[in-house]
């Protein structure tokens, strides 16, 4: 079984929850909205509208992964997960899974980290973590994959191959270093100056107004990375 990018982030966002703020769980369709869209623990950051969310909470149920249960002092839906009980993971297993749905590919130490504070999950025990990413690395529908190391990374990278990536393929290559990719924004298109020399005056202006945004946006970029890696 497959699902899609949209998918995993709905299923990452409510075992997350689940596991770290229980008290507020099930979560109904505006909370779980504001789980997928928030901007820290996330990657990539997503808009998403609470239709839309509730659009891949329906395909969810289909695909028996996720519930939406009423009643017993509910006054709308709420949504839970059921990946354990679908797939037959354990808390370690669903931990690993939940941190590489939601921020992509990583190093077993990260993920030793992020899992920490989940309450069925290794508890910081990096052992654990490697085992967990074994046996769901070596199921007959592998959910994980072990990377090889890329030129200039200390450490090899894991990441989940259960979910489809927005371009539609399941990873299976080492992705570019998460903090590399949201600290180097794309170049603002800059103008090339006329061949005849005229209005060259305006088109400087304008090369250096691109050269300002791009820089602005660069620093933007590093702000968020700074505040990442300071969690």
């Amino acid at each position: 079984m497959e699902i899609t990018a949209q998918q995993a982030r709905v299923l990452g966002c409510l075992i997350e929850k689940a596991e770290t703020t229980p008290d507020s769980y099930p979560l109904s369709s505006n909370a779980l909205r504001a789980a997928c869209n928030q901007a820290t623990n996330r990657d990539p950051v997503v808009d998403y509208g609470e239709r839309e969310v509730d659009a891949h909470m329906l395909e969810l149920r289909q695909l028996g992964l996720a519930r939406t249960v009423t009643g017993s002092g509910h006054r709308v839906g709420k949504h839970k997960h059921v990946v354990d009980e679908a797939l037959g993971l354990d808390g370690h297993e669903l931990a690993v899974l939940a941190v590489l749905m939601l921020r992509g590919g990583q190093t077993r130490n990260e993920i030793t980290n992020r899992t920490s504070r989940y309450a069925r999950g290794p508890d910081g025990d990096a052992a654990a973590v490697d085992a967990a990413i074994d046996r769901l690395a070596a199921r007959s529908d592998p959910l994980v994959v072990r990377l090889e190391r890329q030129p200039g990374e200390r450490e090899p990278r894991v990441d989940q191959c259960w979910a489809a990536t927005d371009e539609g393929a399941v990873a299976t290559q080492a992705p570019v270093d998460a903090a590399l990719r949201s600290s180097t924004p794309t170049p603002a298109p800059i103008p090339a100056i006329p061949p005849d020399g005229h209005d060259e005056v305006a088109t400087l202006a304008a090369r250096l107004a691109a050269l300002e945004a791009a820089l602005a946006e660069q620093t933007r970029r590093l702000d968020e990375l700074l505040e990442e890696l300071g969690d």
